[in-house]
């Protein structure tokens, strides 16, 4: 392992790109090592911490490193300033305790640096054998959770939907394009996978609902469902904001006001999981499950 030492001389040795974060600005080195205005997303402030994440992330990694890619929102296409950021980083081999010593320390760095997408960066590291094969889903990674400092050991992004958005639409920040670095995954496996996860997270919500009680998740438990409902019926990962769309007008009416809510109290997350859920909205939620996991059960 490393010492305290050498991991400290071989974060130092890591440059900082002292980003300018103000909208519509962008630092001389983000210029320097990309082109004149790199546009992987709308938000320069944005592409400016991911320039900064890449170049750390590729020091910290060196040759293990294989490519880095943007999925989840950024990838499907509905995003906004409330996304979370959700990326992929690709390995040649497993981290080693020494690696994941440095992008620990390396994460907690960026969280703190003075941009607010700093708290929105969700991902997870993997190997390339690992997500060529998507038979070894379910395999935990070293992830960070939406909002988190510190890597865990994750299942969170090794699934069939992840490889599907990442192989389809993910955004290439660094690196080979990510179709050739994985298998096509069938459909109908794509679509076991959506309905075991519709029913699996929906009977343990059912089950353990207190721990889901607050406004954060009240309203991302209704967006997911009915992201997830609705990609289930299109046999294709979706956005929420598709998956919302979609369900106002499929579903019945009367879920569209409760939809509504969800969507307008996203942005914030890291107070609203801190305030307990309206009531009324929570057994509406509640309700909202048990007919995402009824309906999923008619989708052939």
């Amino acid at each position: 392992m490393l010492t305290d030492e050498q991991l400290a001389a071989l974060l130092n040795a890591v440059p900082s790109f002292e980003p300018v974060w103000a909208e519509g600005t962008i630092s001389m080195k983000h210029r320097a090592i990309g082109s004149d205005r790199l546009m992987w997303t709308p938000y320069v402030d944005l592409d400016t911490l991911l320039v900064d994440l890449v170049h750390r992330v590729r020091i910290a990694l060196r040759d293990t490193f294989v490519g880095a890619y943007l999925q989840g929102s950024f990838a499907t296409g509905d995003f906004d300033r409330d996304s979370d950021v959700d990326f992929i980083i690709v390995t040649r081999d497993e981290l080693t305790g020494d690696q994941v010593a440095v992008l620990q320390a390396m994460h907690e760095r960026i969280f703190d640096l003075p941009s607010s997408w700093a708290k929105h960066l969700e991902g997870s590291y993997i190997a390339a054998e690992v997500l060529r094969d998507f038979r070894r889903r379910g395999t935990p990674l070293w992830y960070l959770d939406h909002g988190s400092r510190t890597l865990v050991r994750s299942e969170h992004c090794n699934t069939l939907v992840v490889r599907s958005v990442l192989r389809e639409g993910g955004v290439v920040l660094a690196g080979p394009r990510p179709a050739t670095l994985i298998d096509v995954v069938p459909v109908d496996m794509l679509r076991e996978e959506m309905r075991d996860v519709i029913r699996g997270w929906g009977q343990e919500i059912l089950a353990n609902p207190d721990r889901y009680r607050n406004r954060f998740y009240q309203g991302h438990l209704v967006l997911n469902f009915a992201r997830m409902l609705h990609d289930l019926v299109e046999g294709r990962p979706g956005s929420k904001l598709a998956g919302a769309t979609w369900a106002k007008a499929t579903l019945d009416p009367a879920w569209s006001a409760l939809i509504d809510r969800a969507w307008g109290g996203r942005p914030d997350p890291a107070t609203a999981v801190r305030e307990p859920a309206d009531s009324a909205d929570f057994e509406r939620t509640l309700e909202f499950v048990r007919t995402i996991m009824s309906e999923s059960e008619r989708v052939p």
